[in-house]
């Protein structure tokens, strides 16, 4: 029992790091070359499963690595110690899929087990969300270890809301050296996948408390959001997007362009000077908008915060609370 648990430690060690750890494409290329391919496989599942499940796993790296960095601290479990940040503001009823990247971590546990990090996973199956759904492919950076604790407290602080203005957004990604460009790019998240009615309530019936609705959106999309989000109404149903919410392209900037944004934090991006001429280049030119993601993609995936970490065998729990000796 005690040479085990010396073991267990060591290997604890073995994985644990202070310092940033230095990403690169070939990370796995020796220690588990089929990483890549077994993400993309079980993305693959789950977009013909469930379209809706790629989009939401897509929006994974935004939330984790704005939190302490891309440490997958978003994916761990609340325990009687700690409050995760699956319950924070922005991402109760609104974050899902957690699943896949459980089918994710299973599958490579069974090729290289204790090797492919969840935060590694999240990079890549994100990456791997938009190249399944007509987007941009990419090589993505990898080597992250997973993080030993997550913080609710720190998610609800800094995670933006629905609300959101332009200003607001380029503040926030400022403090992460991502330019207005980076952030008016990787809003084109927002090209793939459905937001609740409860996001859009306040710009349809008490915009900015004025008890009218935001005069921003165009009428015949408004009237449609009317139908479909009605007031009393269930404010967990779903709507797109934009107009082509299963695949990956520009129609999200047309739409704003359009007047057709569904969240304000979407809309602002064209109504406020300072965002409004980069909606408008990705409106018309896909190919600049692509190229634009992926530079501000690669920029957010190296965001680390330093602390300790480690590769977790579950990505909902730490080591030491998944072994039992």
């Amino acid at each position: 029992m005690f040479p085990f648990f010396l073991l267990l430690l060591l290997l604890s060690f073995h994985f644990t790091s202070v310092s940033p750890a230095t990403l690169r494409p070939d990370y796995y290329a020796k220690s588990c070359p089929e990483a890549e391919s077994v993400v993309r496989s079980v993305m693959k599942k789950a977009l013909f499963r469930e379209p809706r499940s790629v989009a939401s796993v897509m929006r994974f790296q935004f939330h984790d690595c704005f939190v302490n960095g891309c440490d997958a601290s978003m994916l761990l479990d609340d325990t009687p110690t700690m409050l995760g940040e699956k319950l924070a503001l922005s991402n109760i009823n609104s974050l899902r899929s957690f699943e896949v990247v459980d089918e994710v971590k299973e599958a490579l546990e069974k090729v290289c087990p204790g090797i492919v990090s969840c935060a590694d996973i999240i990079i890549m199956a994100s990456r791997d969300a938009v190249a399944l759904t007509g987007g941009p492919n990419w090589a993505v950076r990898l080597g992250r270890l997973d993080s030993l604790t997550a913080s609710q407290e720190d998610s609800n602080q800094i995670m933006p809301s629905p609300r959101a203005n332009a200003s607001s957004l380029i503040d926030l990604f400022n403090n992460y050296n991502l330019s207005v460009k980076d952030l008016v790019a990787l809003s084109g998240s927002h090209s793939i996948g459905q937001g609740r009615c409860f996001s859009v309530m306040f710009r349809l019936y008490n915009q900015s408390g004025t008890g009218r609705p935001d005069p921003a959106i165009e009428p015949s999309f408004r009237e449609e959001l009317y139908w479909r989000c009605p007031q009393g109404g269930d404010e967990n149903v779903t709507v797109n997007l934009d107009s082509t919410p299963y695949v990956f392209d520009n129609q999200y900037f047309k739409d704003l362009v359009g007047g057709r944004g569904f969240l304000n934090s979407d809309e602002t991006l064209y109504t406020f000077a300072e965002t409004r001429r980069y909606v408008r280049l990705f409106s018309r030119n896909q190919s600049a908008f692509f190229r634009a993601f992926v530079e501000g993609m690669l920029k957010m995936g190296d965001l680390q915060s330093g602390r300790p970490g480690e590769v977790r065998r579950n990505c909902r729990l730490v080591n030491s609370q998944s072994v039992v000796i």
